[in-house]
């Protein structure tokens, strides 16, 4: 082979270790907002949706924020579900308690 096609298939191959970059980044940064949108929420929501405290959240979210920046190898994949968790699940739940719709 020469040194064309082998740089072809080098190229080829780096694709997913991009991919996972570029997602590890855009979480990243999600998580950046989720951490700021977690402080910035009063206390009691976090209890009247029965979820962790505000300050779980935020650690939650910074520690995640920090690993998936880092790209910490395997505790990155388990950050980037807790920043989806918060945007999916108690985020909604919060907002919908917050503008008194309690889910109805």
């Amino acid at each position: 082979m020469d040194s064309t096609t082998l740089e072809t298939i080098r190229l080829i191959t780096s694709i997913p270790a991009y991919a996972q970059w570029l997602m590890f980044l855009a979480v990243g940064v999600a998580g950046i907002a989720g951490v700021v949108m977690a402080a910035m929420t009063r206390p009691d929501a976090f209890e009247a949706a029965g979820r962790q405290s505000k300050m779980a959240w935020v650690a939650i979210l910074a520690v995640s924020t920090i690993a998936l920046l880092l790209r910490l190898p395997f505790i990155a994949w388990f950050a980037a579900v807790a920043v989806g968790i918060y945007f999916f699940d108690v985020r909604p739940q919060i907002n919908n308690i917050l503008r008194g719709n309690y889910g109805w």
